[in-house]
């Protein structure tokens, strides 16, 4: 999930110890499916299977469940699903913007689950291009802040492409171009900076501020949404101020 960047920081440490590991790891495991079979299953010569791996070995994904999502990938296993990647468009509580990412093999299926889950928790759909607008594409690295100042990590990456660096409270996010995303994530592996995960990613133009009651909502609509198994990320442009998420919990 992504809004506002501290909660979505937050959300996914929680996930990696909370009951729906299992859903997580399925998840992980197909993005590592369909990054084998569109670009090769050799990580060296596929950037986007390696971000890929290693944000499953970070999620702690055993190794042979890895090894078996790259064979099934690439071909060399049998057993592997042809998934699409489809976009839905959508609206959640008090107007937030949301676009919702699957990675499926039925259509059918997926575009059914999203719809439940949107209707259900005060979403609705929206026609495609009616919400897309609303963000733009980029690259995204989030490493932990530890011992590393800001200047530490600019002096790192600012030739490899880097637009920005935000300070998350306990990590740094490093927001560039896609196409700058693996020269980003190769200058901080080369200056011997750690980082969590490294993917392309879509950010708001706009943000919407929530107050407690609005923030509950919207997080009960993206659980919901992110229960499905169709379901692989979803965007939204919601902003929640350290004191709401106190009260939210």
């Amino acid at each position: 999930m992504s809004g506002h960047s501290k909660w979505a920081t937050t959300k996914h440490k929680k996930a990696v110890i909370d009951a729906r590991r299992g859903k997580m790891f399925a998840k992980l495991i197909k993005n590592i499916e369909v990054a084998a079979r569109t670009g090769g299953g050799d990580p060296d010569g596929n950037p986007t299977l390696y971000d890929a791996i290693q944000k499953a070995k970070k999620s702690s994904v055993p190794n042979d469940n890895i090894d078996r999502a790259v064979k099934r990938g690439s071909g060399a296993d049998g057993g592997g699903a042809n998934y699409e990647t489809i976009t839905y468009e959508g609206y959640g509580p008090n107007g937030v913007a949301m676009l919702i990412e699957c990675l499926s093999d039925n259509r059918n299926r997926a575009a059914t689950e999203v719809r439940t889950a949107m209707t259900r928790n005060g979403g609705t759909m929206a026609d495609p291009g009616s919400v897309a607008y609303l963000f733009t594409r980029k690259g995204v690295v989030v490493l932990p802040k530890g011992s590393l100042t800001e200047d530490d990590v600019l002096l790192a990456v600012l030739e490899a492409g880097a637009e920005e660096v935000n300070d998350l409270g306990d990590s740094f996010e490093v927001v560039s171009e896609p196409t700058d995303l693996v020269a980003v994530r190769t200058a901080l592996q080369e200056a011997g900076i750690d980082y969590d995960s490294a993917e392309p990613t879509f950010l708001p133009s706009m943000q919407i501020e929530l107050d407690a009651e609005g923030a509950k909502k919207v997080f009960k609509l993206i659980e919901a949404l992110e229960d499905s198994d169709e379901v692989q990320n979803v965007y939204s442009n919601f902003d929640v101020s350290d004191e709401v998420m106190a009260e939210v919990g």
